[in-house]
């Protein structure tokens, strides 16, 4: 067993290790050489290439910081002040009075309209309808107008029939009185007898009969008069209330047709033709060019000494070139957080107040479509009437 064993040792495995130990040793120096070389390029083109990145950033920030100050706004004098802005128009939407579809449209996005020009139709089938039934109404209440009429003077007539019969038995009670008055003379003198003066006493109470019955027609033909009477009053009211009524869908008609307020340019189609609305449902959105302004906020310190008509001079980003002369037509009495889109967040944290300034409608008129808004720009706010407007902000109007 112990022979065996000492056999067993040389079986261990040293030797592959060994092996590639001199493997590594043995490999010749020179295949290392290459490789030293190849690593320091690189070395030599990234510091380069740092080289040339920090040198395009110092450019890019120089060549930035030129043009951010470029597009500063030029430092005012005492006397004014300055604001950045967006120019605005009165926008006036263009809405039907009642719920129907909308059976077309006269114009399109962008058009320029006058005051009164059509710009769309609503249909109107079931108001034509409704315009000719009140019409034949109205037809109806005028032939019972006529009818009272007539009426009354049938009445009128039986009245005076009636009157003259009244007249007829007082004459007749007259003489009956007469009669019997001498009757009850004669028959106390035993000169009548008793049968012809019951005869004359029946005659006396006959025709005082008469005569109330006579009466009670007349009365009675006055009521049919005043009934008469009502009844063309209220036939006439009836005709009154027919002819409003067909007004009231004429003028309906006439609505169905969307006529421009004022004029102005055609922002939005909001509905096409074809679609169903409501009553109050927006067909279109038009913007008056003849009211024209622009709208920015000013801190507390300037805001203070701006006075209602102060001078403005507008400067848009569009068309630096050009100086707009404005006025100042509103100053809020309010202060308010300064909106995010006018200012940096820190100054966001200061009151300031909006200011409107209108554009005068004569110069707009001129250039009417020229007109854009929304356009981003500058307002330049004389404080001090006495000072100079500076050379640079000296009115120049487009040729």
């Amino acid at each position: 067993m112990t022979t065996q064993l000492q056999v067993a040792k040389p079986q261990v495995l040293p030797e592959p290790a060994k092996k590639v130990e001199v493997a590594r040793i043995v490999e010749p120096p020179k295949a290392q050489a290459p490789a030293r070389g190849k690593e320091r390029s690189p070395q030599k083109g990234s510091k380069l290439k740092i080289w040339l990145c920090a040198a395009a950033i110092a450019v890019g920030c120089i060549a930035a910081y030129f043009i951010w100050n470029s597009l500063q706004p030029p430092n005012l004098p005492n006397g004014f002040a300055c604001s950045n802005g967006r120019i605005e128009a009165t926008e006036i939407d263009v809405a039907t009075k009642f719920g129907e579809r909308i059976k077309d449209e006269l114009v399109d996005e962008g058009d320029y309209v006058t005051a009164g020009q059509e710009l769309a139709h609503m249909n109107t089938q079931v108001l034509e309808a409704e315009l000719s039934e009140a019409r034949a109404k109205l037809g109806v209440a005028n032939s019972a107008v006529d009818t009272a009429k007539s009426t009354l003077a049938q009445r009128e007539s039986e009245k005076s029939a009636a009157e003259a019969t009244v007249a007829q038995r007082e004459a007749d009670l007259n003489r009956a009185i007469q009669d019997y008055r001498r009757a009850q003379k004669l028959v106390g003198t035993r000169a009548m007898s008793e049968e012809d003066y019951d005869a004359r006493k029946a005659t006396y109470f006959g025709a005082k009969g008469g005569l109330e019955i006579a009466k009670a027609n007349v009365a009675g033909a006055d009521a049919a008069i005043s009934t008469a009477q009502a009844l063309i009053i209220a036939s006439k009211a009836n005709v009154e209330s027919t002819q409003a009524t067909i007004e009231r869908i004429e003028a309906d008609i006439k609505d169905s047709t969307l006529r421009a307020p004022r004029d102005c340019r055609v922002q939005y189609r909001v509905a096409q033709p074809g679609e169903v609305l409501s009553g109050g449902g927006k067909v279109m959105n038009l913007v008056d060019l003849r009211d024209v302004y622009m709208t920015f906020f000013l801190p507390t310190d300037w805001a203070g000494l701006v006075k209602q008509g102060a001078e403005v001079r507008l400067v848009l980003d569009a068309a630096p070139q050009l100086v707009i002369p404005a006025k100042v037509t509103f100053v809020a009495d309010v202060a308010q957080f300064t909106p995010k889109t006018v200012e940096t967040s820190e100054e966001r944290q200061k009151l300031t107040f909006r200011v409107k300034a209108h554009i005068a409608p004569e110069l707009l008129k001129k250039y009417v479509r020229d007109v854009k808004t929304g356009l981003p720009g500058m307002a330049y706010v004389q404080l001090d009437p006495k000072a100079p407007w500076p050379p640079n902000l000296e009115v120049r109007l487009p040729q």
